[in-house]
């Protein structure tokens, strides 16, 4: 997959841009801007060029025949929406049993326009004492790429304003869809 996803970056003139840093075996991938469901291929690739084993939460509907095995095969986990468990903790369990394991979530946990990022990904990191790393899919400069780590501190008042600083001027597929 790493040779295909390289050609198809090649031709669709994109480019993978950093990467996970040395030392880090497992970490939060927090990717942003995500406004289109491009933004799914477009990271997976970047992961196969990259050779990281990423994991994404996806809803449970998704996982229907044919296409449920394949996403498993791509790092999919079924997650149920309708009950009430406490997500965080279920994805903070994977971390405790997994090494390596990079988790991607989207802050805005929806490709449509909302007024602020959900706080999820950032008390997995807290609970799981992981780094989060600052991941974008950029489409002006058709470059998806991975930025520095971020270490919660447990304020996350303080951190957000850090962590939301980062994504500024990078543009999605549809800019009109990311709030900061």
């Amino acid at each position: 997959m790493k040779t295909l996803s390289k050609l198809i970056y090649k031709l669709t003139g994109w480019t993978a841009a950093g990467g996970v840093p040395e030392g880090v075996s497992r970490a939060v991938f927090l990717i942003a801007p995500h406004t289109s469901n491009l933004d799914f291929y477009i990271g997976r690739f970047y992961c196969w060029i990259k050779d990281i084993p990423i994991n994404v939460v996806i809803k449970k509907e998704a996982f229907f025949w044919p296409f449920g095995s394949l996403l498993k095969k791509v790092g999919g986990i079924p997650i149920d929406r309708s009950k009430s468990t406490n997500r965080v903790d279920q994805v903070v369990e994977l971390f405790k049993e997994n090494d390596p394991m990079f988790f991607a979530l989207t802050p805005e946990g929806t490709r449509k326009r909302t007024d602020k990022w959900k706080r999820g990904f950032y008390f997995i990191a807290l609970k799981a004492q992981v780094p989060i790393l600052l991941c974008y899919i950029d489409y002006e400069k058709k470059e998806a790429g991975v930025g520095p780590p971020f270490y919660p501190t447990g304020d996350f008042d303080k951190d957000i304003i850090e962590i939301m600083g980062f994504y500024r001027g990078i543009k999605g597929r549809h800019p009109e869809n990311f709030n900061l």
